[in-house]
């Protein structure tokens, strides 16, 4: 009996189709045409117009990390914080400076290392202190404080530059940083005072460090978020050029400079390239936009239009083995800050997040319009809850008339709650009669979206036996 070996002449034909290219193409850049799969001359400005736009979308939607944190740091040089000088809000956060979602419940203090000028630097950590340290782009480095290794009693933290090889004394907790910026935020349960007593220098002035200035930003105009036009490449090759190539991983550096933007050479798209970049940057906002109010990954449903910050429980993005690209895009698109601990929210300790952009019926918050959340009694937080809400389109605090803290909190001692202990809070342009204390103010002409915070959420909350409910039009 024979048998029959290779492929049928059907099996080639069929192959031979599969693997060769029309003469004309339908694409989303203009028609393409090829001679027997070489592109034709007229064609060819289309074609690579076309990869230059995926290669600046792909850049847009990976690179929003490093351009968040170049955009923060201009934002605070503006206001001379750097070096000494440590940047705090007091009395806390509130809507004349543009800054991704930050609460209105918390003092911040912040600031960014140089650890190229200054070479390992030293962090004293306060007593009873939260704060973190992310590199350049936006990835973990350290925590400090109760999540940190000294617990809650304060300790002395010393950040080591890449590629540094001197000596490096005992006595500290140690970190190398893959990146020469980096990024303090802090905070202190004790507020203000507690928070300055936070020190940092560099080690080599340990033995009589200079004292830190603290520049208070409350109440002051700056901005601190990312470009979302051409501006947004020229910010991420400033990041770029700052640090060594071993500071990004081999994938990212390649889509950067298959646009021109390579450490040590001048980032100098001609006109053709910067129309291009520019389309790519808005193309790439508004993708960034869909996955931040509409992600369609099921893990970041919470219930009903309630969504998950944090999906795959890693603060590094993954799961099983595979960068979620979405996620990382969606978090740094609306918030900042990286890590573990608000991956990993624990039950009594830290705080969980969740926000929406849609009513009851689905239909997008509406400035214009008047909104009732009702929060039922019992709502486990060990601490206290919130509600924050923030524009659209900046993903900052939103600016209102009548204050420039658009937030309801348990803790404030305004709410009014219902004979039976749960809550009705109040979202529009104007407060319904007799409910100005439950009420924050929109803008006509403008969304919104908020974030529910519980602060040390309990186990209701996590096992879902306690719900929020929906946002229902009046």
């Amino acid at each position: 009996m024979s048998e029959t070996r290779g492929s049928t002449p059907e099996q080639m034909r069929a192959t031979i189709e599969s693997i060769s290219t029309p003469d004309v193409i339908d694409s989303p850049f203009g028609v393409l045409k090829f001679f027997d799969g070489v592109p034709l001359p007229e064609s060819l400005d289309t074609l690579y117009d076309g990869l230059d736009l995926l290669r600046g979308i792909d850049v847009f939607l990976n690179c929003v990390p490093g351009a968040s944190l170049v955009a923060f740091r201009a934002g605070l040089r503006s206001l001379g914080i750097g070096g000494y000088a440590i940047g705090f809000s007091d009395p806390r956060a509130d809507s004349r400076g543009i800054a991704l979602t930050p609460n209105t419940e918390t003092t911040y203090g912040t600031t960014f290392l140089d650890l190229k000028a200054w070479g390992p630097t030293v962090i004293e950590a306060p007593p009873r202190s939260m704060c973190v340290i992310d590199d350049f782009w936006f990835r973990y480095v350290a925590d400090m404080g109760i999540p940190g290794p000294d617990q809650g009693a304060g300790g002395k933290y010393l950040f080591v530059p890449p590629g540094y090889t001197g000596d490096l004394p005992d006595g500290y907790f140690t970190y190398h940083s893959a990146t020469y910026t980096d990024w303090v935020v802090l905070r202190a349960l004790g507020g203000v005072p507690e928070l300055q007593r936070t020190r940092i220098y560099p080690l080599s002035e340990a033995s009589d460090p200079p004292v830190n200035e603290w520049i208070d930003f409350a109440q002051t105009p700056f901005n601190t978020v990312h470009a979302n036009d051409v501006s947004f490449f020229y910010e991420v090759d400033e990041l770029v050029q700052e640090e060594p190539v071993t500071a990004l991983d081999p994938e990212r550096a390649g889509q950067l400079a298959a646009i021109g933007i390579v450490h040590g050479k001048p980032f100098a798209p001609d006109d053709r390239l910067r129309a291009v970049l520019d389309k790519a940057a808005r193309v790439g906002a508004g993708l960034s936009r869909a996955i931040a109010f509409t992600p369609r990954d099921e893990e970041t449903v919470l219930y009903g239009s309630w969504r998950n910050l944090f999906v795959g429980g890693s603060y590094e993005f993954l799961r099983d083995g595979a960068r979620l690209l979405d996620a990382r895009t969606r978090f740094h698109y609306i918030a900042t800050v990286i890590t573990p601990a608000m991956a990993h929210a624990v039950a009594g300790a830290g705080s969980a997040y969740t926000y929406t952009v849609h009513d009851a019926n689905g239909d997008i918050l509406d400035g214009a319009r008047t909104y009732r959340l009702h929060v039922d009694a019992e709502p486990p937080a060990k601490n206290f809850w919130a509600v924050d809400i923030y524009d659209t389109q900046t993903r900052s605090l939103l600016q209102v008339p009548d204050t420039l803290w658009p937030a309801v909190a348990s803790n404030s001692g305004d709410l009014v709650a219902n004979d039976d202990g749960s809550w009705d809070l109040y979202f529009g342009p104007q407060a319904p009669t007799g409910k100005e204390s439950n009420w924050v103010q929109t803008v006509p002409g403008k969304s919104w979206f908020p974030l529910f915070r519980l602060y040390g959420p309990l186990d209701p909350w996590f096992d879902q036996t306690w719900k929020l409910n929906e946002f229902e039009p009046i």
